[in-house]
């Protein structure tokens, strides 16, 4: 099954910046950027996998077409996904180094996709540790456990698993993937609540993100990770992170802070503290100089 969709933006701008957080690094077997910017990004959806390409055809607008069972259903989700339905018309940053985002950027858009396991549980893998190491678990295990993609996808690209087969992965499969016990727990955990899980998109973002924090091992960094991308929340601040506090505080400051001044920063721009996040990462403004050693990388596979 094939279907198509052209999506006409209100003004210009780059609905690859609205899609990229949907990227487990440069490795993900789930998204791939070629060198003339097309996208290509599989799911599974309700109807079915689904490998989809969306290129630019102008400035204001974008082309996406899709293969296999639930191609008709992407088509239908892409422009939210895009950032079609993200309104930020209330939003007037006053602090000198994000208005200057804002101009660089004035049609940044956060994009949304409905679907809540599948942006939980790559969420779940990435806690507490290294983004490379967490990048690299999720292409181990989507690799092995995904299905090919549908349709004429670049080599390599893998539908993620379903609900059902994150719940059977063998502790040994999570143990080489470089996955703890812990964090194997709650993906299983998650994956069999699966379909309350995805009853929670019909929520307000904010009701979700409290629900989601009351599963096993979901705590406030990952709840916010999950509703940014499914919900397309402008105002969830991933707290917790290892890298957001610092980068607010180099770049807004001049200085590196923790969580909480973090928070003080950024609540005159409520309820837009996400976007001031992304706009800062993706205009280039961002600063956070390396100093100091990273965080280290565990390797559970040889314990």
């Amino acid at each position: 099954m094939t279907a198509a969709r052209t999506i006409t933006f209100t003004g210009a701008g780059g609905f690859g910046h609205a899609i990229a957080p949907l990227r487990r690094g440069r490795g993900d077997p789930c998204f791939r950027v070629t060198r003339d910017g097309t996208i290509w990004r599989t799911s599974l959806l309700s109807s079915g996998p689904v490998a989809a390409r969306i290129s630019r055809t102008a400035p204001d607008a974008a082309h996406c077409i899709a293969w296999g069972n639930g191609a008709e259903e992407f088509v239908d989700v892409v422009p939210a996904m895009l950032g079609a339905d993200d309104d930020p018309s209330d939003f007037v940053p006053r602090e000198p180094t994000v208005a200057a985002a804002h101009r660089r950027l004035p049609n940044l858009r956060l994009g949304r996709t409905g679907h809540v396991l599948e942006a939980l549980i790559p969420a779940v893998i990435e806690q507490r540790v290294p983004g490379a190491a967490a990048f690299r678990s999720w292409r181990v295990l989507v690799t092995k456990y995904g299905t090919p993609a549908p349709g004429p996808t670049p080599t390599g690209m893998r539908v993620p698993p379903s609900a059902q087969v994150w719940r059977s992965i063998p502790s040994w499969e999570f143990h080489r993937a470089n996955v703890d016990p812990g964090r194997a727990r709650t993906v299983v955990g998650c994956a069999q609540r699966a379909a309350s899980l995805e009853r929670l998109a019909a929520r307000p973002a904010q009701q979700a993100q409290k629900a989601l924090q009351s599963l096993p091992g979901v705590g406030e960094w990952t709840a916010a990770e999950t509703v940014q991308r499914a919900f397309g929340d402008p105002d969830a601040v991933s707290v917790g992170d290892y890298h957001i506090p610092k980068m607010i505080g180099w770049t807004l400051l001049g200085h590196p802070v923790d969580d909480a001044v973090m928070l003080e920063l950024l609540e005159p721009m409520r309820p837009h503290r996400h976007r001031v996040v992304r706009l800062l990462e993706a205009s280039g403004l961002a600063r956070e100089p390396r100093r100091g050693p990273r965080l280290a990388v565990q390797n559970i596979r040889s314990l």
